[in-house]
């Protein structure tokens, strides 16, 4: 054992025993049900609604699904319809989505309704934001506030982390990602014996919240890209560069949020922030296609299938549009989280990087630009690297985004994110 883990485990608190953990293991499993559950819900019910605004009405009406005047049409009704949700329905539907990640605070139980319906319309409807932060306030608020009144005993913030790591466990169909995103909290922290025994009721709620999607859904990130092989010094190259620019374009985003949000919240009301919001998604989802909208994962399957399909200058177009309609829709008071989007934004820009040097293999490309825009966007960098590496089924692939997470990396660190302080100012 080396000096430092002697040191480290000399000044930790004494480890629990098995006994200790065991009782976490029921509500670990519960609440991995019941959260995975209840993204699932959400997802299957929005997906409905998509079918019935972006297939029935259009053929209904003889309007082409994707014309530009129907986008424009069903983006500014679902600002609208989301901005009727949070000036009417009790809470508001929560706070401002700018200020929040995926630590959620544990919101009152009238917040909620409204929260997953403002959820469900947008994802719906097209703007290009996830379901991943109102989810996961929503499940962390259900656990705190069932979790009190079935243990009162028991620490909130234990039911907010299993139903954290349940709801990313559903979230991405494995629980290696809630595993990653807890570890990363606990850096700094002194938690009690070994790493594991304070994983070991998270792991539990999360591996629950992934079989359960697994078994309801069957999520998948794998693109089924062209097969990569052993990784050469080209592959090294590609990954450095095309990570870096990511980062770069991330970071335009980042410092463009407080002045875009400041500008929608000059409206001041959410009637007309949200249709305004809507009305420049509509514009900008001309520009960019329908491959622009909605959350973007299985846009992102369907650039992948045919890598070759669009030039470098279509690829462009996306990848700065898909950008600019993050920032609008998180700006405007639109409710949902920032990571499948930047999956989008980074996978566009490196089938773009593809398409302008055939050199970069497609699979390097879209892993290493969705490393760059993701550490960018959300600064985990555990996430990072695990949503870049499972976009592509191959073990070559992670040593290349080990590398190029360093210079990615020193381009975002001590600079804001992409996300807000209640009075508007960036969060570092």
């Amino acid at each position: 054992m080396c000096a430092w883990s002697r040191t480290a485990r000399s000044r930790s608190p004494p480890a629990p025993r098995a006994r200790d953990l065991l009782p976490s293991v029921v509500p670990a499993l519960v609440v991995g049900v019941v959260c995975s559950l209840l993204l699932v819900g959400v997802s299957l019910a929005a997906e409905e609604l998509q079918d019935v605004l972006w297939q029935v009405l259009p053929d209904a009406l003889g309007v082409g699904r994707y014309s530009v005047l129907w986008m424009f049409v069903v983006l500014v009704a679902t600002g609208i319809a989301v901005g009727l949700v949070v000036w009417k329905v009790p809470g508001h539907a929560g706070p401002d989505p700018a200020t929040t990640g995926l630590d959620a605070p544990a919101l009152p139980p009238m917040v909620l309704p409204g929260l997953l319906l403002a959820t469900a319309l947008m994802l719906a409807g097209g703007p290009s934001l996830g379901p991943e932060n109102p989810i996961i306030a929503v499940n962390v608020s259900l656990a705190v506030w069932l979790g009190a009144r079935a243990a009162p005993r028991a620490p909130g913030r234990g039911w907010a982390v299993l139903a954290e790591a349940a709801t990313i466990g559903a979230l991405f169909g494995t629980p290696v990602a809630a595993a990653l995103v807890v570890s990363e909290a606990l850096a700094g922290q002194r938690i009690k014996g070994r790493l594991w025994d304070s994983l070991f009721a998270p792991l539990t709620a999360a591996a629950s919240g992934a079989l359960t999607a697994t078994l309801v859904s069957q999520p998948s990130f794998d693109l089924r890209l062209p097969p990569f092989g052993s990784p050469g010094w080209a592959d090294l190259l590609s990954a450095l560069a095309v990570a870096a620019v990511g980062a770069l374009l991330g970071m335009c985003a980042v410092h463009a949020l407080p002045y875009v949000h400041g500008a929608f919240q000059r409206l001041r009301h959410p009637m007309l922030m949200l249709p305004a919001g809507g009305a420049v998604l509509g514009a900008l989802a001309a520009l960019g296609g329908h491959l622009t909208l909605f959350k973007g994962l299985d846009e992102v399957a369907e650039l992948a299938a045919d890598p070759g399909g669009w030039s470098a200058g279509q690829f462009a177009t996306m990848t700065v549009v898909k950008l600019a309609a993050l920032l609008v829709a998180t700006s405007c008071g639109f409710r949902g989280g920032r990571i499948f989007p930047a999956v989008f934004v980074g996978t566009a820009l490196g089938l773009c990087a593809h398409a302008l040097v055939p050199g970069v293999h497609p699979a390097v490309g879209v892993s290493a630009g969705v490393l760059g825009v993701l550490l960018a966007i959300t600064r985990q960098g555990w996430v990072s690297l695990f949503v870049a590496a499972v976009l592509v089924a191959s073990p070559g692939i992670l040593a290349l985004l080990c590398f190029a997470s360093l210079p990615a990396w020193l381009l975002v660190t001590g600079r804001p994110q992409m996300q807000l302080r209640a009075d508007g100012t960036p969060v570092r």
